[in-house]
């Protein structure tokens, strides 16, 4: 699978460098190298963008605000000298943060992870041509019964801990497998009971009974630390009881 790529990034240094990365993988196709994100708007509009590699900070307009106005987006890795605006980037479906000067090895292991999602969703997509055509998922007060790997399964809610979402499917984890279905997180956001299951993120709903720790910014859930979203933070302080200002 041929995966089409663009590195936006305001450095010539920084795009050079990503070229030869890119052109040591031959998977990669470059559609282009841009100096500001505005430059890039027509191609993502008209080619199919997989995977776009993208500075922070730019002199036109941020990497960060440059997510909040493109619709659909590509899947994101960010390649920035700035590691504070690592969490910050996770609420925009970014799915991997390089910090510069990043190595070969591990610019690819991001590639592959882009690489391992896209090829995901083509299996799914291949399998449920019409997805239109599929019956949703069945909700029950103690159960949701779900569609994935052309079979049913039925997930107890006590079973279920963190959902995690991307693009057109979500992976739900469970205590005993890991389950992925072609259902957006928005659509199970609206069909889960609120009281058993918050969104605490763009990218994740997680069980209300299954959060251990509030640390900052960060929930403890399952063994696992996951970011609040900042769209989301008043409803999870809410369940502890606290104000922000007392964290």
């Amino acid at each position: 699978m041929i995966l089409n790529c663009a590195i936006v990034d305001d450095e010539f240094l920084a795009r050079q460098y990503i070229r030869d990365y890119i052109s040591k993988i031959p998977f990669l196709n470059l559609v282009g190298d841009y100096d500001s994100p505005l430059l890039i708007l027509d191609e993502l509009k008209n080619h199919r963008i997989d995977i776009l590699f993208l500075d922070i900070r730019m002199p036109d307009i941020s990497g960060l605000d440059f997510l909040k106005i493109i619709n659909p987006q590509p899947l994101v890795i960010l390649t920035t000298a700035y590691k504070e605006y690592a969490m910050e980037g996770y609420e925009y479906h970014v799915i991997d943060y390089l910090l510069k000067p990043f190595s070969f090895e591990r610019f690819m292991k991001a590639v592959n992870k882009a690489a391992d999602i896209l090829q995901r969703e083509k299996m799914i997509a291949e399998e449920n041509p019409e997805k239109s055509n599929m019956p949703g998922p069945l909700i029950a007060p103690d159960h949701i019964i779900i569609r994935a790997d052309r079979k049913w399964y039925k997930i107890n809610y006590e079973d279920l801990w963190i959902i995690e979402g991307q693009k057109a499917y979500v992976t739900l984890h469970t205590k005993n497998k890991k389950i992925t279905a072609l259902i957006s997180l928005k659509e199970l956001e609206n069909l889960l009971p609120p009281d058993k299951f918050i969104r605490i993120h763009k990218s994740f709903i997680v069980s209300i009974k299954h959060i251990e720790t509030l640390e900052g910014n960060q929930i403890g859930i399952c063994g696992q630390q996951l970011s609040v979203g900042s769209s989301y933070r008043e409803k999870v302080y809410q369940l502890f009881d606290i104000r922000p200002d007392k964290l």
